[in-house]
């Protein structure tokens, strides 16, 4: 007869296992479906019944690249499903992807109330092996944390006597970039699956074979550490260049030429190395935070990492103050803006720069005018239309009757701006540009002027401007 380790495993190989997804956020519905479009049999499932309701009608509940065709495409497909109930995805599945929530708690710390939530309902509806996967960013020894709860609730639910219940505790951190989630789960550049068992480690190699990418197996611990130790890196990355684009501004150097001098020597790399405004949305801060509070209660020194979010925080007011540059007074100014989601592919605004810098000039008494392709509904609910906010169809009317525009978010249809348009729509023809999008030549052909992050101004763009600077 056999066990149901021998009979998940056979199923496994025969792609016959039914994988849930548990939390069909950011991270969970791009790896539900991407799961489906490899030929997995995957159940999604959600506490949120609104979210369930509008996939259920085949409608995406946020903006991602290709996320909307995905989900058409496997809406009837019968590999791929929503369960009426977290239970009820559990019950039916050998392998439990663990997508839920991981926000900071307001001393920094992940809150894991969703996680340790999930781990008690997994332990109450055990009826078999289970392969339970953290794909939520978590804190080290989360996995260890999750596992001892199951072992007690599952015991108390009566799922097993004194001995541990069937399952094993993986850690398989997600490393997909919210504009390119769809791509980046299809195209990995690694893989990373923390393991406690041959099983574990056998069905994960089967579940990501198909993509043919590297995979690193380590100890859970060591893979819950990568996703935080990466995603602080990478910060730092745009920290450090960002202290670099205000030495630039200070001695007329241009950041850009001097990312790409350090960024071609291979142990640095170009990415990363975009100076503006700073980085923002759901994951960079809060893993930040969470890795500082991680180090500190450990005993490690965070001071690089404290100083990098520092310098980030900085970006707002250094901003600001060029805008302040560029009209002097800001009260009663018209003001257009250019981007309010974090970064662009999204509809994301959680910390965004953008919103917080036109908030910012909100309560200085300017005037917005705002657009952003994806991201107007939901940052509506944060920075009402009315008398001081108004949200335009396209960035041309962002720029009618403005005196200044600001470029915050760099999508695509931002670097291809008709600008002698742009130039005629404006009262005053002043480019504040946080992130380097735009091709200064160009916009100074086209008689605007031009400030931007860390670049050096041409003769004629100086003059006031660097006596207030130096006055400043």
């Amino acid at each position: 007869m056999q066990t149901n380790r021998e009979t998940v495993r056979n199923e496994v190989k025969l792609k016959q296992a039914s994988i849930a997804v548990l939390g069909l956020g950011h991270v969970g519905l791009p790896t539900a479906l991407g799961l489906a479009e490899l030929g997995w049999n995957v159940t999604g499932a959600d506490a949120d019944p609104r979210k369930i309701a509008l996939l259920r009608q085949g409608q995406s509940p946020f903006y991602e690249p290709g996320l909307q065709q995905l989900l058409t495409r496997h809406a009837a497909n019968p590999r791929f499903r929503l369960a009426d109930s977290v239970a009820d995805a559990i019950r039916s599945s050998a392998v439990l992807f663990v997508c839920v929530g991981t926000p900071q708690r307001e001393n920094g710390e992940a809150d894991l109330t969703q996680v340790e939530e999930l781990a008690r309902t997994i332990a109450a509806n055990l009826n078999g092996y289970k392969l339970i996967v953290e794909k939520s960013t978590v804190p080290a020894i989360t996995g260890q944390w999750v596992k001892l709860t199951i072992q007690r609730y599952s015991r108390k639910a009566g799922n097993g006597s004194a001995a541990q219940p069937e399952f094993d505790v993986a850690s398989n951190p997600e490393f997909l970039q919210e504009g390119k989630a769809v791509d980046d789960f299809f195209h990995p550049d690694r893989i990373v699956c923390g393991v406690e068992s041959e099983l574990a480690r056998s069905i994960l190699s089967e579940i990501y074979a198909p993509l043919g990418c590297p995979v690193l197996f380590t100890d859970v611990s060591t893979a819950e550490l990568i996703k935080h130790a990466a995603n602080a890196f990478l910060a730092t990355k745009i920290s450090f260049i960002n202290m670099v684009a205000d030495l630039c501004d200070s001695v007329g150097a241009d950041v850009r030429r001097v990312a790409e001098g350090i960024g071609l020597d291979p142990r640095i790399g170009r990415a990363f190395l975009n100076a503006g405004v700073g980085f923002g949305g759901y994951c960079f801060p809060k893993d930040l935070r969470a890795f500082i509070r991680l180090a500190e209660e450990n005993g490690a020194d965070a001071s690089l990492l404290r100083a990098t979010e520092q310098i980030n925080e900085s970006r707002l007011d250094r901003f600001v103050h060029k805008v302040r540059q560029a009209l002097w007074m800001i009260d009663g100014k018209v003001v257009g803006v250019l981007g309010l989601a974090f970064k662009p592919g999204t509809d994301d605004i959680r910390e965004s720069p953008a919103l917080r810098i036109a908030d910012d000039l909100a309560r200085r008494g300017a005037r917005l005018r705002v657009y952003d392709p994806k991201a107007m509904e939901n940052t509506k609910s944060v920075l009402p239309e009315g008398d001081t906010v108004t949200y335009c169809a396209d960035a041309y009317g962002a720029a009618e009757g403005a005196h200044a525009l600001l470029v915050l978010t760099e999508w695509e249809e931002f670097r291809n701006l008709d600008l002698p348009r742009i130039r005629s729509l404006m009262e005053l023809p002043v480019i504040v540009d946080g992130r380097n999008l735009l091709d200064p030549d160009a916009v100074r052909r086209a008689g605007l002027e031009y400030l931007c992050m860390g670049r050096q101004r041409e003769a004629s763009a100086q003059g006031l401007h660097e006596i207030l600077a130096a006055a400043s």
